[in-house]
């Protein structure tokens, strides 16, 4: 926002000391209280406009009342404001809502816009419809920059020594560079905790995505405290496995058998590809591994001769397909697939869509990183379902765990 030279002056006028300008009645404190109460007055117009075209209700109009009065706290110290009311009490400031009684400027409400998306034209905007208040782009960009340092922090944080499930997945992010927009990889480590919450541990940035840069990803969360992953689901990147296994070598890698039985049905005709699909389920449905096995062999003898390499690859990469049958069923509904942390890719491609492409990596990391913020202050229970008799609770699970990772289970 730009102010006249001369209104600066004017305010001015009487500055003596640093007290005129921060003590107590003094002009930062003057100007926070007008500002406040500009934007209340404003919300309520706001309100009241909307009301008045709405359908005519039964009861009265509604119109001001008054005002209340708050003590709000904030860098400044402490200022009394009056807060406007309306006469049948629906008005809810968005500004400075009920019980709340500290302030800290526009500085929240921009970082909350900005994680979800909407770009620094778009929060100017949404300001200015909302409070007639002018925002600059410098001013929405230092605030988003004020949260590097915390970024950073976050990332280079000490996790939890064990994680009984790791989900690893990478999504494509668009950036500026040298004049043309170019595709980047951000790889993403989302946990489950020993409380059974979900936990993202960090994003990596890179050119694209490969086994090796894996093979970095996961080096950075050992040195950052984590000893053991009792399952880490993935897609079917070539040497993915391979690089987890390097780094934690007891850890069971599960493919995710979406992604597997996708990939699998790539070469399989139209024609052919509903019954091969329900074929394959009776091969990933299974109860035990050897019935899975028999499933597989009737599988072969019904396709090899169509399709050869299919019933092939499933036995090659068996290891990495059957972890997951040595659990009951609600359990495997969710290491079987990577869906925790597609979920979680959506939401940020959403995000980033709405931001087109970044300026630069940083701009990325950071857009990223405010947008996790906000959704993971969903994460507050256990993401295990209740559904079934056998495992009603996160602790029911965790007592299978503790059988199936005998030895390395943290009491």
């Amino acid at each position: 926002m730009t102010f006249r030279p001369e209104l600066i002056d004017e305010l001015l006028k009487d500055y003596r000391n640093p007290e005129d300008l921060m003590g107590e009645g003094g002009i930062f404190k003057q100007l926070t209280k007008a500002m406040i109460e500009r934007c209340l007055n404003a919300e309520l117009h706001t309100h009241l406009e909307e009301q008045r075209q709405a359908p005519a209700p039964v009861t009265a109009k509604n119109r001001r009342k008054g005002h209340s009065q708050k003590t709000l706290k904030g860098d400044f110290g402490q200022v009394d404001i009056a807060i406007p009311r309306d006469r049948n009490g629906a008005f809810e400031p968005w500004i400075v809502p009920k019980g709340q009684t500290r302030f800290q400027g526009f500085d929240d409400k921009i970082l909350a816009l900005y994680a979800r998306g909407m770009t620094t034209r778009d929060i100017q905007a949404q300001l200015q419809e909302l409070y007639g208040v002018e925002v600059s782009a410098t001013l929405i960009s230092n605030v988003t920059d004020a949260v590097e340092a915390e970024r950073k922090a976050w990332q280079n944080r000490t996790l939890d020594p064990v994680y009984p499930i790791v989900y690893l997945d990478a999504i494509v992010v668009k950036v500026r560079h040298e004049g043309r927009v170019i595709n980047r990889a951000m790889h993403l480590a989302l946990g489950v905790t020993m409380a059974g919450q979900k936990e993202l541990l960090g994003r990596w940035m890179t050119q694209n995505e490969s086994a090796k840069f894996w093979l970095t990803v996961l080096t950075d969360l050992q040195n950052r405290g984590v000893k053991d992953i009792f399952l880490a689901g993935v897609d079917g990147l070539t040497g993915f496995p391979d690089a987890i296994e390097t780094v934690f070598p007891q850890t069971q890698v599960q493919l995710c058998l979406v992604h597997w039985v996708r990939n699998s049905l790539n070469d399989v005709s139209w024609k052919d590809r509903k019954v091969v699909a329900a074929d394959l389920k009776q091969v990933y449905s299974a109860p035990t591994v050897e019935v899975a096995e028999q499933a597989l062999l009737a599988f072969a003898q019904r396709w090899d001769k169509q399709y050869p390499t299919m019933s092939k690859s499933w036995m090659n990469h068996g290891q990495r397909v059957i972890p997951f049958f040595a659990f009951p069923g609600d359990i495997r509904k969710v290491i079987y697939t990577t869906h925790a942390i597609e979920s979680v890719n959506m939401t940020l491609r959403k995000v980033l869509r709405k931001h087109r492409s970044c300026p630069t990596d940083e701009s990325a990391l950071k857009v990223i990183y405010l947008a996790i913020q906000n959704q993971s202050k969903k994460w507050t229970m256990p993401m295990w379902p209740s559904a079934t008799e056998a495992y009603r609770d996160w602790k029911g699970a965790l007592n299978r765990f503790a059988i199936e990772f005998e030895g390395r289970f943290p009491m």
